[in-house]
């Protein structure tokens, strides 16, 4: 397709998906996951991010996204004999001594930490293979295992310097992900520095620690924390504003930080420049709070008219007789039901707001915010085949690392 914009000029990023389309498709989802007994979440999964590349499109095209649902079936099956194994383990560790089983499953979360690095950069490696524009394919080289190791590095010196080295760890792993990235034969390559992040973070880390000890002193001296008897209620409250303002805190800084990296990704002579408002990411928490809030209402007032029911008999004499009721409530099929249907739509609601308002704004934050410059030089880019020796994602379904 020919370029409509000349030389150098910036190309908008545009997402046209809505949230309505997106929670339609969801719902459908989860309507099928309980009769296949979550077998349908890999088909789930695969049509929401067909919805998310598909209605983002740079310079007028959209991505495409090729990966199926079978893919992403055999290799959590072959994820499996990695864990089934581990599970054993786990249980075996659980009939020794107290001193054993502590060292044990120290071990083993290290050794999931660790693997969850790896798992992290394979999903991205078969995401990229399976993520095409203008009929080319995307591409991650490097090593999985490399690049666990050197994560795992990093999170040992976190701890070490109690999360002072993060501008570097950031920068480094960004830099390792990009720089071993491809659009067809042409490689990527990265100009960020911890340099853009260290401002930003250790002005953030001190605000967060005088918060952080303002909140404590008062809370402790409000009696929130006493050494006997009953805490007082009140005390709380500093506490919860010093954990609200340093939540604040933080996404302000993630949004410095996806806009100094993101906007540091070259391809060739094309590069992209994101901006991210912190109050619109903000502004997308708020939001998913609020329908959490709504959603737990309804699901509470389902809840009151099933206990209602419940209840009935117990006010069969005129006044309500506490045995007859409980009673009831014991022995009552519709309070069994309730309580499994009740579990599964409370699961279901967090998880669905938080697509709805915390996922999907990340993604469209992320789309519009980008501007792309220089996307002509991108026309005699040559393609490469897909990486049919990916199964699926593997660990990464297994593990839970979270991505699109």
């Amino acid at each position: 397709m020919a370029m409509q914009h000349g030389p150098g000029r910036p190309v908008p990023v545009v997402f046209t998906g809505t949230r309505r389309e997106l929670g339609g498709l969801l719902l459908r989802g989860y309507g099928l996951l309980v009769p296949s007994i979550g077998l349908y979440r890999f088909w789930l999964l695969t049509w929401r991010r067909r919805f998310y590349w598909g209605n983002t499109e740079i310079d007028g095209d959209s991505l495409e996204y090729t990966g199926n649902a079978m893919q992403l079936l055999v290799g959590f099956v072959m994820a499996l004999a990695v864990f089934l194994p581990l599970y054993g383990l786990l249980f075996y560790l659980s009939t020794q001594s107290s001193e054993a089983a502590i060292i044990g499953y120290s071990g083993i979360g290290a050794a999931l930490w660790f693997m969850m690095g790896y798992a992290i950069y394979r999903a991205r490696d078969f995401r990229l293979s399976r993520t095409l524009w203008r009929g080319i394919r995307f591409d991650q080289t490097g090593n999985g295992w490399a690049y666990a190791a050197r994560r795992f590095g990093w999170s040992l010196l976190m701890i070490a310097t109690a999360g002072l080295i993060y501008p570097f760890m950031a920068a480094n792993l960004w830099r390792y992900r990009h720089v071993h990235s491809w659009f067809g034969d042409l490689r990527f390559s990265f100009t960020g520095s911890w340099k853009q992040l260290a401002g930003p973070f250790y002005l953030t880390y001190a605000a967060a620690l005088i918060i952080g000890g303002i909140g404590l002193v008062t809370g402790v001296e409000m009696g929130a924390l006493p050494e006997g008897g009953n805490a007082n209620p009140l005390g709380y409250i500093p506490l919860a504003i010093a954990a609200l303002l340093i939540a604040l805190l933080a996404l302000r800084y993630q949004a410095r930080e996806l806009s100094a990296m993101y906007s540091s990704v070259r391809l060739g002579n094309a590069h992209v420049t994101v901006k991210v408002s912190a109050r619109a990411l903000i502004w997308q928490y708020v939001l998913c709070g609020l329908a959490l809030i709504g959603a737990f209402l309804l699901l509470a007032i389902g809840g009151l008219v099933v206990l209602g029911i419940v209840a009935s008999e117990a006010f069969a004499g005129g006044g309500f007789d506490l045995d007859i009721f409980f009673h009831q409530m014991q022995g009552s099929v519709i309070v069994l039901a309730a309580i499994i249907l009740g579990y599964l739509l409370i699961l279901a609601a967090f998880t669905l707001m938080r697509e709805l308002f915390v996922s999907l704004g990340y993604w469209r934050l992320i789309a519009t915010g980008a501007i792309v410059t220089g996307a002509e030089s991108l026309s005699g880019v040559a393609a490469r085949p897909e990486d049919r020796a990916l199964a699926g994602e593997g660990l990464a379904d297994a593990l839970n690392v979270e991505a699109y």
